[in-house]
């Protein structure tokens, strides 16, 4: 009877899983591909990019570039101003009624003046520049804050590992002293003595903890994209590649980009407006055909003439000189905005230097610390060892593993804080 029944449960379990097979085979692969991606680890650059992507100059990114080629287009046309049609009719319908008529017909042509065109061009090429820099410099902005936030929730993911790594040891001795103590070789103050170091233990892993949640809300914040894994996110996610030696000079920065080229705007302003003395003068061909009385033969004729407007004056020379006063202000700027960023590039390596220095030394002590641990651990166990050295020990370890791992996201914060000073966007 029960070979009958594992014949019969073997049977269906076949035929179950050949109309499984066939109902995969039917679903299209569309259907499968529509299952939801798993989300990404987060990266610095990926968390960058998604925040750089919710930025609101990215929006308006696309309208302001067509807005500089349009400016472009514009400063290269033949006239300053669209040509204008100009249609007037005369008529004696309404008093004498003799049938004069006249009927004019022309176009006005605005003029560009003397130097005008090229220094509208050379100004539109200016501004299309300064849009880019400008961009380029709101980008580092945002990577300032980015870095910030990222390696903060580092440094807080840092302690936290450190402070369950402290837990752990903790909750291992005072097993072992819970062993001991049953067997008579420790009293009962040394179990309340590593009960006392697992609950220290577990104050400083929610300290740690509540201060992760902390920080990666803060990077959430900036990020706010649901196809990132904080949680997937490796605990040591690598530091960015230490800037190459030759990446010294700081006229690739972006920062000094947007204001050399928003100086050379102004410059182009004050340039435009010196040769904008008047207003555009106009070119006006125009063709008239009027009769004088009803029956006489029409007679056309043609003009041309120029309109020339008087100088603009006052009005001109203030123009003139607000261009020429934000030019120099630009200029005195971006003398200063350098010297700042050469400070800040110089102070950013030596304390990439000093981080480095710091983490051979925190390996170091690191090192050390867990062979003595080792050893004391051991004697413990032999007992050749009180409980409080052992504590002690312990600690010290813990707490070279911290200052190592400390060490660690210091450096890689020291590094990006470098680049960052170098005006490059995160890798």
């Amino acid at each position: 009877m029960y070979r009958g029944k594992f014949i019969a449960h073997t049977r269906w379990r076949s035929t179950a899983g050949a109309l499984l097979t066939v109902a995969l085979s039917a679903v299209s692969p569309g259907v499968l591909a529509q299952a939801p991606a798993k989300p990404e680890r987060l990266t610095l650059s990926q968390a960058f990019e998604a925040t750089w992507a919710r930025q609101p100059e990215v929006a308006a990114l696309t309208a302001r570039r067509d807005a500089a080629r349009a400016q472009q287009r514009a400063a290269a046309s033949w006239t300053p101003e669209p040509v204008a049609v100009e249609l007037t009719g005369k008529t004696d319908r309404l008093n004498r009624n003799l049938g004069a008529r006249e009927y004019e017909a022309g176009l006005a042509i605005p003029l560009w003046l003397p130097g005008e065109r090229g220094r509208s061009q050379a100004l539109a090429q200016a501004e299309g520049l300064a849009l880019e820099s400008r961009t380029l410099a709101a980008q580092l902005r945002v990577a300032a804050s980015v870095r910030e936030a990222w390696w903060n929730w580092q440094r807080a993911r840092a302690e936290a590992a450190t402070a369950q790594g402290q837990l752990d040891s903790a909750q291992r001795i005072a097993a072992d002293v819970g062993k001991r103590l049953k067997a008579g070789d420790l009293a009962q103050a040394d179990q309340h003595q590593a009960d006392g170091a697992v609950a220290a233990a577990q104050a400083s892993v929610a300290q740690a903890d509540a201060a992760v949640v902390v920080a990666e809300l803060s990077l959430r914040t900036l990020v706010a994209s649901p196809t990132m894994d904080f949680k997937a996110s490796p605990a040591d996610p690598g530091a960015e590649a230490p800037p190459d030696a030759t990446v010294t000079d700081l006229d690739a920065h972006g920062e000094l980009l947007a204001l050399k080229d928003r100086a050379a705007v102004a410059e182009g302003t004050a340039a435009l407006a010196a040769t904008q003395t008047r207003a555009n003068p106009e070119l006006t061909v125009a063709t008239t055909r009027d009769r004088g009385l009803s029956g006489e033969a029409w007679q056309q004729t043609f003009t041309v003439g120029v309109r020339i407007p008087f100088g603009a004056g006052p009005r001109h020379d203030a123009r003139t000189a607000a261009a020429k006063a934000d030019a120099l202000e630009l200029q005195a700027q971006l003398n200063l905005e350098r010297a700042r960023l050469a400070g800040e590039r110089d102070a950013a390596k030596a304390r990439a230097d000093g981080a480095k220095l710091q983490l051979a030394a925190a390996n170091r002590r690191a090192q050390l610390a867990g062979e003595s641990r080792g050893f004391f651990d051991k004697s413990f166990r032999m007992g050749e060892t009180d409980l409080p050295t052992r504590l002690r020990i312990e600690a010290e370890a813990a707490e070279a593993d911290r200052q190592a791992a400390r060490a660690r996201i210091e450096l890689a914060a020291a590094i990006s804080a470098w680049r960052q000073a170098l005006g490059l966007l995160p890798q």
